[in-house]
Parts: structure tokens; C-alpha cells; sequence
């Protein structure tokens, strides 16, 4: 029972049985009862005061003295000003209990044949170095952003696209070639994308070197230092033969390209592992290697529709000025593409895989005039999702100063910060006592279970557009708007649940198996707290379909906390398994059993995991 809908469509009969007039549905207001009022659901009466041509006092007595005599639902109301307040009926509270009890996944949509498709971008690496702290965001907002559309009823697609060539990659190649003596990930024992990641950084550090000589010897011959330095960037030796190991890349060398295969399959290997530790996936891998020709195919074939102009040294430009924007490079005087070009390119690729019908970019918020650029871009070229594609733009995510510096110095690697979380869940657990009757091997899961439901909680419950600091201690809390709280409360309610379906609690049921049919309509109250909880889980589809509009994971985060919350304050005022009345004792475990599947879903939509127990 949708008691929501039943509501408005019931004013609406009202409204033409008392004033003969038709109303649309949005002109009836219906929401929650605020708290401190009786009642659980307020209609709003000034928008029907031109209608009925009465007070609003007597237009909402009128209202609800016809709602109480013709809709059964509703059991009394009362009348606060120009505010209708409604007491829904017991019978209808438990009858919406049951619905929620025979829908497994209640609250969500499934994705039909006629669908649109979605597709998703995030995560987007670099080769040339491991997923650090901003990824872990990335992927993090990606992942649950396509849960949350597939749960309103969308077809998702999950692509990344990986940064595999250019300059920077050809930085660890050489610095391989020159310092590297043949080591691998096996003869090193380090993950592949933190060996190549070292590579990175030396490349760094010895140019950094020359650079400074080749300076110090130009201000020797009468540059000013500034100048000196600009010029030593460009003409040591490092870079130059930096520059030449890409031009022999684009020339398809198979000496460079066959290190390039190498290193990067070491790389993948490397991300690999970190994403299966995050616990995200995609369904399609783009290459850059593989989109910038294409990407310049593109732009070339809008150059000639007109849609595209070349200036006198040979680049490719588009005009944005009639959008309010400037001139936008597309192709270098040399032919050779940009970001923009090779974003053309993968966007071809992928609406030549997918019927494309909306496009989501997940990232960082210093792309914005990028994704701007390129929206409009798209749409000129003909790509139908082109104009209206998402850039779903996130804030920074930085540490507490001092905090977990990676062995490059300046960001903080994923691996070490997942690492550091699922240590402190084991250790807080410990102390906590939580642990004494389990093995290691149950203590060792359930420690990354919270650890990583810790670090994924504290991030997405955060509004993605704003920067954000991480602190891992306060992650790690059992009480308060944390993903352990969360964890332990679900944890808490499985193991009541076990009970009642055993005085054996060590006998593993299934979780139906605690109880049986659904509820009788006669005979059985409902308290106020026991309502609370009812309405709260039925406000899971609408915060469901608002995250979807909203692009917002927060959102669900948001929601499963006030959900917790207040089942934990309904736990501490009502007894379950010591409740004498059998038939309390049984909606009782019936609201527990829906709380947790409640939970366990919507925490999927984040992408973390609940344990049965803590």
C-alpha cells in the first residue's frame, strides 16, 4: 500500500465533493506531520482557500471531516491553523508493513527492456603511478552513483578510461630503462603500479637535478634565473629523451612499444588488486591509446561540416564565443590531439558500443569548464545525449596534516589507506571486546568488513560537491553517523533475529526462517515508536528515487543513519525477545527483519557490506 498516494488522490475526491471543483495533483501537499504535532501526515490547505472561499480553519475541518468518513485509512485528524494533520489507521500501518515485509528489494526499481541505458565514467588512472586518496573518492562516488541508478530503474553501464600514453608515461619508462637493472614486481615484491610509481618519482628527482645544473651554468652565461630555469626545463637532457621515447611511441617503435606492453601490464595487474580491495568493477575498460586517433577522425570530419575551423599555422579550433565561452584548441599546429580531442574519441567509441541514452562523467570539480566544453561540443558533432551528459563534479578530499604521507611524499596511496583502515577496525574491535568468541579468520573478515565500511561511509556521506577532510579515527567509531554504527546496529538486529528462530544461537538460520506468514489486519495495535519506524522504512524509495535525481550517494548514506537511529531508539524503549505478548513479540521481529534488509540494501548502494555479526 502506497498510503502516500492513497492520500493525495483522496484529497482530490474531497476537494471536488465539497467545492465541485477538479484539482491537479501537485496543487495537494502532502508530507510528513511535524515532530511535536499528533498526527502522521500534514496536508497543506492554502493552496484550495480560492476554492473553497472559506478560513483556513474551516476549509481543513471540512477536508478532514469528509477524509475521516469516506477514507478508510485515516483514523482521525486535527486541524492547526491552515495545516491538516492526518492519525493514519492501524490496519493501514501494518498492511504497508507486509508489503514491505514481501518485497525483498522494497523501495527499488528494476530495469526493464525499455529502459534507458546509462553510462558512468569514473576513476580514469594514470599509468605512470598507484590509485591514490582522490581515486579512492572517485571510485567510491562512481560505483554507488551507478547502484543508485540501476535501483531507480535504469540500465548502467561502468566504464573507465585509462591515461596509458604521453609524456608522463614515457617518464617511468625511461627512468626504468636507465636505472631499473630488469626489476619486476615478482623480483621486487612490490604491487606493479607502486614499482612503476617509484620509477616516476626517480624520473623526477634526477631531473629535477639536471634542471637545477643546467640553470645554475645559464645564469653563468647571463640569464636571469627565472629565465635560466624556464629554459633548463625544457633542454635537459632527461626530458629531451623523454620527448623522443613518445615520438617513437606515435611512430609504433616495437622496441618502445613492447616496454610499454610491460610496464603497463604491471600497472593493470597493480590496479587490479587495489580495485578488488575497494570492491568496484567495470563492465567496459576504454584506453586512451586506442581513442585519440579517433578522436582526431572526429574533429577532422567536423572540420569539414563546417562545424570546426583551422587557423593559419595549422590547429583546429572551435568557436564556443555565441555559448559565452572562447575559442577551444582541438588539434595542435602539428596535428597532434589534446584532452578534448581524445574525450571525442572515447565518446565515439562508446556510442558506437552502447545505445547511449545519458552520459555521467564522475570527475574532479576543476574539470567543470572542461565538461562544459565538451558538452557542447559533443552536441554539435550529433551525439544525442551529447548536450545534456553529467559532469558529476566532486570536491578535494585531503588528510588531517601529518597524516599517512605515501612513500612519494605528497599524496596518499589507496592500498595504504585501505590498509591502515581495516588495522584500526581489528584493533578497535579488540579493545572493544568484540572479537573474544570468534577465530581468526572470522575476526580478520569482519575487521575488513568494518574497516573498508568505515573509510566508504565517512566519504560518501558527504555532499560530493564539497571538499572534504578524512580523518581514519574518527571513521572508526561505533556510535554516531559512522558506517560502523551502522554495521553494528544491522549486526545487532541479525543476531535477535537468530534467536527467536532458535534458543540455540548457534544454529545458522536463513533470514526468513525467523518468522513466517505475514501479520493478521485484526487484533494487533501498533505504537507510536512502532509507527515511527514503519514510516521511516517506507521513506526508503523516495530516498532512492532523490539520490537518483540528485546524483547523490549522500543522500542514502543520510537516510540509512536516520533509519538506525531510529530503530535504536524504538530498541531502547520496546523489549523484543522478552515481550510476553506473542503478537507484539511477532511485529516486533517482523519491523527488526525489515530494518536490517532495509539497511543491508541501502548500504549496498554504497557499496558496503553488513556482517551478521560484530
Amino acid at each position: 500500500m502506497n498510503i502516500e498516494n492513497k492520500m493525495v488522490t483522496s484529497v482530490i475526491e474531497a476537494v471536488k465533493a465539497l467545492y465541485g471543483q477538479d484539482v491537479p495533483e501537485k496543487m495537494v501537499q502532502i508530507q510528513k506531520t511535524k515532530a511535536g504535532f499528533e498526527g502522521n501526515f500534514t496536508l497543506v490547505v492554502f493552496p484550495f482557500l480560492k476554492i473553497s472561499k472559506k478560513k483556513p480553519e474551516d476549509t481543513a475541518q471540512e477536508i478532514g471531516e469528509w477524509m475521516k468518513e469516506h477514507v478508510e485509512i485515516v483514523a482521525d485528524f486535527n486541524v492547526v491553523k491552515g495545516f491538516l494533520n492526518f492519525v493514519i489507521s492501524q490496519t493501514a500501518w501494518l498492511e504497508l508493513l507486509n508489503d514491505i515485509d514481501a518485497d525483498e528489494h522494497f523501495g527499488e526499481k528494476t530495469a526493464t527492456e525499455d529502459s534507458p541505458l546509462v553510462m558512468i565514467e569514473y576513476s580514469s588512472p594514470n599509468t605512470n603511478k598507484p590509485l591514490h586518496l582522490g581515486h579512492v573518492r572517485n571510485n567510491l562516488l562512481g560505483w554507488s552513483l551507478a547502484q543508485i541508478m540501476a535501483a531507480n530503474g535504469n540500465k548502467v553501464v561502468k566504464t573507465n578510461i585509462v591515461n596509458d600514453r604521453g609524456i608522463h608515461i614515457c617518464k617511468s619508462m625511461l627512468a626504468w630503462l636507465k636505472w631499473g637493472n630488469g626489476e619486476t614486481p615478482e623480483s621486487s615484491g612490490k604491487k606493479g603500479d607502486h614499482l612503476i610509481g617509484d620509477y616516476y618519482v626517480l624520473f623526477d628527482k634526477h631531473y629535477r637535478e639536471e634542471v637545477k645544473a643546467l640553470a645554475a651554468q645559464l645564469v653563468l652565461s647571463g640569464l636571469t634565473a627565472e629565465k635560466a630555469e624556464e629554459q633548463a626545463k625544457q633542454e635537459a637532457p632527461l626530458i629531451k629523451e623523454a620527448h623522443e621515447m613518445l615520438v617513437k611511441w606515435e611512430q609504433n617503435d616495437p622496441e618502445v612499444r613492447a616496454l610499454w606492453e610491460k610496464m603497463n601490464s604491471w600497472v593493470y595487474a597493480g590496479f587490479d588488486e587495489t580495485y578488488k580491495k575497494l570492491g568496484v568493477s567495470f563492465d567496459k575498460i576504454y584506453y586512451e591509446s586506442q581513442t585519440y586517433l579517433k578522436g582526431k577522425a572526429k574533429v577532422e570530419e567536423g572540420l569539414a561540416k563546417g562545424l570546426f575551423e583551422r587557423h593559419e599555422d595549422n590547429s583546429v579550433w572551435a568557436d564556443l564565443t555565441n555559448e559565452g565561452l572562447d575559442q577551444k584548441l582541438l588539434l595542435r599546429s602539428d596535428g597532434t590531439s589534446v584532452y578534448m580531442t581524445q574525450d571525442i574519441g572515447t565518446a565515439e567509441m562508446r556510442f558506437n558500443d552502447y545505445p547511449i541514452d545519458k552520459m555521467i562523467y564522475v570527475v574532479g570539480n576543476e574539470q567543470n569548464y572542461h565538461f562544459q566544453v565538451l558538452s557542447i561540443l559533443l552536441d554539435r558533432l550529433g551525439f544525442k545525449w551529447g548536450k545534456e551528459l553529467v559532469h558529476f563534479s566532486y570536491g578535494m578530499v585531503e588528510l588531517p596534516n601529518g597524516k599517512m604521507k605515501s612513500r612519494e611524499g605528497t599524496v596518499v596511496d589507496a592500498d595504504d589507506l585501505m590498509q591502515l583502515m581495516v588495522d584500526d577496525a581489528l584493533k578497535t574491535s579488540i579493545e572493544l571486546g568484540k572479537f573474544a568468541d570468534m577465530s581468526d579468520e572470522e575476526r580478520n573478515e569482519i575487521a575488513r568488513i568494518v574497516g573498508m565500511g568505515a573509510l566508504k561511509y565517512f566519504i560518501l556521506k558527504v555532499d560530493a560537491r564539497k571538499n572534504m577532510l578524512f580523518n581514519p579515527e574518527e571513521s572508526i567509531d561505533f556510535n554516531g553517523n559512522t558506517g560502523p554504527f551502522i554495521q553494528y546496529t544491522h549486526a545487532r538486529i541479525r543476531s535477535i533475529l537468530r534467536k527467536a528462530a532458535t534458543p540455540d544461537p548457534s544454529i545458522k538460520r536463513g533470514e526468513g526462517e525467523a518468522l513466517g506468514v505475514p501479520l493478521p489486519m485484526e487484533g494487533v495495535g501498533v505504537a507510536p515508536k512502532e509507527v515511527e519506524l514503519i514510516q521511516k522504512m517506507n521513506e526508503y524509495g523516495a530516498a532512492v528515487e532523490q539520490a537518483g535525481k540528485d546524483y547523490s550517494p549522500s543522500g542514502i548514506a543520510n537516510y540509512c543513519y536516520e533509519l538506525t537511529k531510529v530503530f535504536n531508539q524504538f530498541y531502547n524503549d520496546y523489549s523484543i525477545l522478552n515481550e510476553p505478548d506473542e503478537q507484539k513479540k511477532q511485529l516486533r521481529l517482523v519491523l527488526a527483519r525489515n530494518v536490517a534488509k532495509i539497511i543491508k540494501n541501502s548500504m549496498a548502494l554504497l557499496g558496503i557490506e553488513v556482517p551478521e555479526r560484530m
